[in-house]
């Protein structure tokens, strides 16, 4: 079963975001790497779900989009076709992952990440 992961959070305004969030909330975020900062909402022995507050792009300026963790990148961008999403973004490569942007039928936006398997 693919689990939620994640979070990111779409600004144009990024910067102005993280320190709404940090101060109303007591987030903490990281340095910005690729316009996009890392977001730690709670300690690991609490729960929550980390995320990010990145910079939009064009195809989502403004929003959240949740991260789903899936064994197969391929399997699932097929299997989402095939009910009807989108492809936002194609797979793209990461140092420890793939990730992948799509909408579903009714309009919600979402990522895929897939793990990169260890000493591959």
């Amino acid at each position: 079963m693919a689990k939620v992961i994640g979070f990111e959070l779409n600004s144009q305004e990024p910067e102005k975001a993280a320190t709404f969030y940090s101060a109303v909330f007591g987030w903490e975020t990281g340095e910005p790497h690729w316009d996009y900062r890392s977001v730690t909402t709670g300690k690991d022995a609490e729960s929550g779900i980390n995320g990010g507050i990145a910079k939009g792009p064009k195809d989502y300026p403004h929003g959240t989009r949740i991260q789903i963790e899936v064994e197969s990148m391929d399997d699932a961008i097929s299997k989402a076709k095939e009910y009807g999403a989108m492809i936002v973004r194609e797979k793209m490569e990461f140092d420890d992952f793939f990730l992948a942007y799509l909408v579903d039928p009714m309009g919600l936006g979402f990522g895929l990440i897939q793990k990169k398997q260890r000493g591959k």
